[in-house]
């Protein structure tokens, strides 16, 4: 059983100003990875991303996710790749649906979301792997499209998910998935299951995935770190990849977190 890689969540909710000593204090601590988020009406999850990572040497960092009906794929992929050429090997991109709600009230709101995550999931990671992409989905519409700069390196794409529809999805077209804090151990096994079951019925069960699990923690509990371990050692076996922490609360200060996720050291 190989350890996973561990990060630390900035909540939107908390102020664009503190990302700054957010993202340098989760370097300076050795943390591997630092997620965003892009909730409707906080902060743009590309903005913000750009910023964490020009800010830090080392740091990875991740958006999950991007709600799709936001943006229009050639938009996302041009986005995408610009970060993934700056900052080589650092950027990881999650797609989702985004909360439906939210999506009505922007006048986004598709009448079927699944058929969109696939079409755009498959449009922007064909893009950002330098291929020409003709597509006329029922959403997706692309003529000819190709990026005049894509990555040398495409980043992983990942897709969000919590049904067993979209995280069978996930294994299907994406590079890995993410599974969400509000699934309980049980729902998260399934999901690594469903994904799993998605590579191999699109045959690409040899090809790397990451299963990212986010957990909730309460970042002022007294045994902190040892419920960071248990986590760890818990959603390891069940097949995570990369486990990352998010403090609870309404606007919650992550730097007790990142003190405490690095004591594991």
């Amino acid at each position: 059983m190989t350890d996973p890689t561990i990060g630390v969540t900035f909540r939107p909710q908390c102020s664009p100003e503190q990302l700054r000593d957010v993202a340098r204090a989760a370097e300076a601590a050795g943390i591997a990875q630092l997620w965003l988020w892009e909730d409707c009406f906080f902060e743009g999850g590309l903005s913000t991303a750009t910023a964490a990572l020009a800010w830090t040497e080392r740091l990875h960092v991740g958006v999950g996710l991007l709600p799709v009906p936001l943006r229009n794929p050639a938009l996302a992929a041009m986005e995408i790749a610009t970060v993934a050429r700056m900052f080589p090997g650092r950027f990881r991109p999650g797609l989702g649906h985004g909360v439906l709600e939210w999506m009505e009230q922007v006048g986004a709101r598709v009448s079927s979301p699944m058929t969109l995550l696939r079409e755009y999931t498959t449009a922007v990671r064909d893009l950002l792997h330098g291929r020409t992409v003709d597509m006329e989905g029922r959403y997706v519409r692309l003529s000819d499209v190709t990026l005049d700069w894509p990555p040398a390196s495409p980043p992983p794409l990942l897709v969000g998910g919590r049904g067993p529809k979209t995280v069978g999805l996930a294994g299907e077209v994406a590079d890995g998935v993410i599974l969400d804090s509000v699934l309980s151990l049980d729902q998260v096994r399934e999901g690594v299951a469903n994904a799993a079951a998605g590579s191999k019925a699109a045959g690409r069960s040899g090809e790397p995935f990451d299963t990212v699990v986010f957990v909730e923690v309460d970042a002022g509990a007294p045994d902190l770190v040892a419920r960071i371990d248990e986590s760890v050692t818990t959603l390891a076996e069940i097949g995570a990849s990369t486990v990352v922490f998010q403090p609870v609360g309404e606007a919650p200060d992550p730097l007790p977190l990142i003190a405490a996720v690095a004591k594991r050291g």
